[in-house]
């Protein structure tokens, strides 16, 4: 068997060949292999933004709607015993 040495610059830049070649192959793999990739990562950002401000929304209305419903139910009691005398 034969012994094989390298430099440390000659084994970084092996490294850095083979990290290189694995990260585009990762991205042609998910399809962000092309000149738009920088595009359609912006694209997911703002479309991932976009949902989380809507799942925010979302939350705080239901929190408003529920309120709103719990103090018509009060008022409405309240109203009835009063009615009522």
């Amino acid at each position: 068997m034969t012994s094989i040495s390298l430099t440390p610059e000659e084994l970084e830049a092996m490294l850095d060949r083979a990290a290189r070649r694995g990260a585009k192959q990762a991205l042609s793999a998910i399809g962000l292999h092309d000149t738009n990739a920088a595009k359609d990562i912006n694209e997911m950002r703002d479309l991932l933004e976009v949902w989380r401000d809507t799942r925010k929304g979302i939350w705080t209305t239901f929190v408003k709607v529920t309120t709103i419903a719990i103090i018509t139910f009060i008022a409405g009691a309240v109203w009835m015993q009063l009615g009522n005398k």
